[in-house]
């Protein structure tokens, strides 16, 4: 099985946490670890499941504690029998004046490698910049990431508020990323509009991270299926995030039978409480789909992944 869209902080295991949080000084005392990490089943909006990420963000301080919060993931995905998984994490968040964005990649890259030869499986990361932060970090993030381009780097993303903030902002990024053949996935359509998958599309991006609003656009749908443009789609999240308010209203059959590539992933492992079993389960038992639509759902997956 294939995880192209899998977070590393909104992944990690409880137990990785509190290895984490002790290294990094904080206090778990009187705190219900479980609630603090999942979104609520009544989660509102994209914006209330991103305060998820506030506790890991804050554990994760140290070259060797991404070491440790990659091999977390790796572990947890293995234990399904996920063969390749992309890692996406924004290390421009982590910096400080102890810790620079080299120190992140390569503690991650570590935790990448060991993964890699314990659980006898493949992947790479994806290193995203952040829609709020100014566009002349996320070129420097870029261009740190094409020095590790091809050894444990596959690919650049852009994540974050999408409705706060439009994806046409960070343009210098993208057109630096083309200037370095670096692909790139975008975090598009999540938010209700067709018109950011458009935009995603236009600056260059592989692949559309969700591209739920695409349902809205029968031209986008057609061009991303001529195009082969692939869809991360996380059916969880997507419905805590409120990107759709039921499976009645998911397009990912709507989708496929569009002829676009759609892939099935988990985004935020824990703070979804979902696996890639549960993603499929759900389309399962919903659609009543057959093992030939997981077989072509895998296959859209591993024709998608950033492998070069």
């Amino acid at each position: 099985m294939y995880d192209l869209h899998c977070h590393l902080d909104g992944s990690l295991s409880e137990e990785c946490i509190r290895s984490l949080a002790e290294e990094a000084g904080i206090s778990l005392e009187g705190l219900d670890l479980s609630r603090e990490l999942r979104a609520d089943a009544d989660c509102k909006s994209l914006a209330e499941y991103l305060t998820k990420f506030d506790l890991p963000l804050k554990c994760l301080v140290s070259e060797e504690g991404f070491a440790r919060a990659v091999l977390d993931v790796m572990k947890t995905a293995a234990a399904e029998q996920v063969t390749y998984l992309e890692i996406r994490f924004a290390p421009m968040l982590s910096v400080t004046e102890n810790l620079s964005a080299r120190e992140i990649i390569e503690g991650a890259l570590k935790g990448l490698s060991m993964g890699k030869k314990q659980y006898g499986m493949d992947g790479n990361l994806i290193l995203c910049g952040m829609r709020h932060m100014p566009v002349e970090v996320n070129i420097r993030l870029v261009e740190t990431a094409a020095e590790y381009y091809g050894y444990g780097v596959c690919a650049v993303d852009l994540a974050g508020d999408e409705a706060a903030f439009p994806v046409r902002q960070q343009e210098g990024m993208f057109k630096r990323a083309k200037e370095l053949s670096i692909p790139f996935t975008i975090h598009a359509g999540e938010c209700g509009s067709a018109q950011s998958i458009w935009d995603a599309i236009e600056l260059g991006a592989s692949r559309i991270g969700h591209g739920i609003a695409a349902a809205k656009d029968e031209t986008l749908m057609r061009y991303c299926a001529e195009h082969e443009i692939p869809f991360e789609m996380c059916p969880v999240s997507n419905l805590q995030t409120k990107a759709v308010k039921s499976m009645e209203e998911y397009p990912f059959l709507k989708f496929l039978e569009a002829g676009i590539p759609v892939t099935i992933n988990t985004d935020n492992r824990t703070v979804s409480n979902t696996s890639l079993t549960r993603e499929l389960e759900l389309l399962q038992g919903y659609y009543e789909m057959g093992d030939k639509v997981i077989e072509k759902l895998m296959d859209n997956a591993r024709r998608a992944a950033f492998t070069g």
